[in-house]
């Protein structure tokens, strides 16, 4: 069920790297179609600079972003939640999309820094791109 203006959370632990990934490029894509939020379940002090720099290198502009903390209002006024990675635990709101992604993994295949980086959002963007033609699908 979507509704007529979906909202989405993204969700990582530390809501500095996959999750500020996902919601920019989220907003990239749906500009006003889709509602988004980001969270972690332990908000870091700062966002992780080469997931900004990943993101600046696409011209999105994650400026005045922030890690913040998971809250029962933004849970419980979206159409789905999106856990990225297995690192933060979440309970599934009843009767809201709930899905885990494991995101790519570049270093444990010994890839770092921003090429690391890139892939990761490459995966994010391919999953990302996935749930916008989900939640934005008008049925008749």
């Amino acid at each position: 069920m979507t509704s007529e203006h979906p909202a989405v959370l993204f969700v990582c632990s530390k809501n500095g790297g996959k999750s500020q990934l996902a919601a920019g490029l989220m907003r990239d894509l749906a500009e006003d179609d889709v509602t988004v939020y980001s969270a972690g379940t332990k908000p870091a002090e700062s966002l992780n600079s080469q997931a900004v720099e990943s993101l600046t290198e696409l011209g999105i502009d994650v400026t005045g972003e922030y890690p913040k903390p998971v809250t029962d209002e933004v849970l419980n006024s979206v159409d789905a939640v999106i856990v990225l990675g297995t690192e933060a635990k979440l309970e599934p709101v009843e009767g809201t999309r709930f899905e885990i992604w494991e995101t790519d993994e570049p270093s444990k295949r010994g890839i770092e820094g921003m090429e690391r980086m890139r892939l990761i959002r490459d995966d994010i963007k391919t999953r990302v791109q996935s749930l916008y033609r989900d939640l934005t699908r008008t049925t008749d």
